[in-house]
């Protein structure tokens, strides 16, 4: 797993956890390309799916 709260980068996103809307996903366009999985700290909710 990784820490999902790195500083920002070119190309990168964040948006509320899809589960309980409570954590920040930060996802840079690298991990989005190949699907690196995070995890939300507050409900563990997993993704991508």
């Amino acid at each position: 797993m990784k820490d999902i709260t790195q500083p920002k980068q070119a190309g990168t996103t964040s948006f509320p956890c899809p589960q309980c809307g409570k954590t920040t996903i930060v996802r840079t366009r690298h991990e989005r390309q190949i699907a690196t999985k995070y995890r939300c700290a507050q409900c563990n909710f997993e993704g991508p799916n």
